[in-house]
């Protein structure tokens, strides 16, 4: 077996077509070919002599895009869904390369997401080492007060795991509904961690959206809009990323 082999999936990826799941996906549902001949089982091992296209596109040919999207609720953060609801690529009809989202936003949470088809941009923002702040702005029921936010500050524990402190705003409270209007500003990507988080205190999230995402904001757009990130919002992100 010659050493510069590497699997399909993992070349794709690095590419920056596709994260190494879609890569696997788009594997899967027949879109890639290798010297001619459509791919469709997992453990393809490839060369760097071998041809390799996805959509009939050479790897390598496509232009590294970045969009800031103002995700809509009801909108799942895939590229296909199997029950044919809708996702976000939807929103990209005009866009000619192969997009994938960073990280995810559960279906009914609206905001900010990025999408790219730079494989090392996303890996590096959503990597564990590296700490983007990212800003909520959640509507929960009942009426906290600050002393029973507090252990968001100190490292709240979620389902046995101690996650990295969160900083708060209490931005408005509604004392007829009961309901209160919360910024949380988290790095982490864990699951569900928004809604893990308030729910683990005793205040439910009714409503939930993503406002910031290291220094962007959804400025300028409104829900199921989007635009191209600009050069120097680009390098803002990587710079932010990087000093961690």
């Amino acid at each position: 077996m010659q050493s510069n082999e590497e699997r399909l999936q993992k070349v794709i990826a690095n590419a920056g077509v596709a994260s190494r799941r879609k890569a696997e996906e788009l594997i899967r549902t027949g879109h890639v070919e290798v010297n001619g001949t459509v791919v469709s089982q997992m453990g393809v091992k490839v060369t760097p002599q071998d041809e390799v296209l996805v959509d009939g596109v050479p790897l390598g040919k496509e232009r590294k895009r970045y969009y800031l999207f103002y995700k809509p609720r009801g909108v799942i953060t895939a590229v296909t869904d199997d029950k044919h609801r809708a996702v976000v690529t939807d929103y990209f009809d005009d866009v000619q390369e192969h997009l994938y989202p960073v990280g995810r936003l559960d279906y009914d949470t609206s905001g900010l997401l990025l999408m790219t088809n730079d494989g090392d941009f996303a890996n590096m923002l959503m990597h564990p080492s590296f700490k983007v702040d990212k800003k909520y702005v959640a509507k929960v029921q009942g009426i906290p007060t600050r002393t029973q936010l507090m252990p968001l500050r100190d490292g709240l524990v979620v389902e046995g795991q101690k996650l990295a402190p969160a900083r708060f705003h209490i931005m408005s409270v509604d004392k007829a509904k009961r309901t209160a209007i919360i910024a949380l500003t988290i790095h982490q990507g864990v699951n569900h961690q928004v809604k893990k988080m308030f729910k683990t205190l005793g205040f439910p999230v009714l409503k939930l959206s993503r406002t910031e995402y290291g220094p962007l904001t959804l400025e300028g757009l409104v829900s199921g809009e989007h635009r191209a990130l600009k050069p120097i919002e680009i390098q803002a992100l990587k710079t932010v990323a990087e000093k961690g």
